[in-house]
């Protein structure tokens, strides 16, 4: 079981940049992948952001409307993942949320339905 809360959403002009955080508590953080999901008013929730557990280095997955925008990271020592996004376009604008699934060597998984928890989400809204 772990619980999982967002922080660091809010309004950013366009070309700016916003961390997100993810709290996530337990002692078995590091046991678990992470991902970043967003979902715009009428669209479906899509994954933008992704990383395994730690065995071997660690691998992350970026979609392709975020790739070399944003950078998913995870300190196991605060038992917290990030999500640094810059260059924020308004097409960015959307609830994101931070999700957990037990992690399996250096598998990535882009799919809700492989993560287990979620976070409450935290909006995201890029002025022009």
């Amino acid at each position: 079981q772990v619980q999982l809360v967002e922080s660091g959403g809010g309004l950013v002009q366009a070309g700016g940049s916003l961390r997100l955080s993810c709290a996530a508590s337990g002692r078995t953080f590091s046991s678990y992948a992470m991902g970043w999901f967003r979902q715009a008013p009428g669209k479906e929730r899509d994954c933008i952001a992704a990383i395994s557990i730690d065995w071997n280095g660690g691998r992350a997955y970026y979609a392709d409307s975020v790739k070399g925008r944003f950078t998913i990271s995870r300190d196991n020592a605060k038992n917290t993942v990030y999500l640094q996004m810059n260059s924020l376009d308004p097409e960015d604008t959307a609830v994101y949320y931070c999700a957990a699934r037990a992690g399996v060597g250096r598998t990535i998984a882009t799919m809700p339905k492989s993560y287990e928890y979620w976070g409450q989400g935290t909006q995201v809204t890029v002025s022009l």
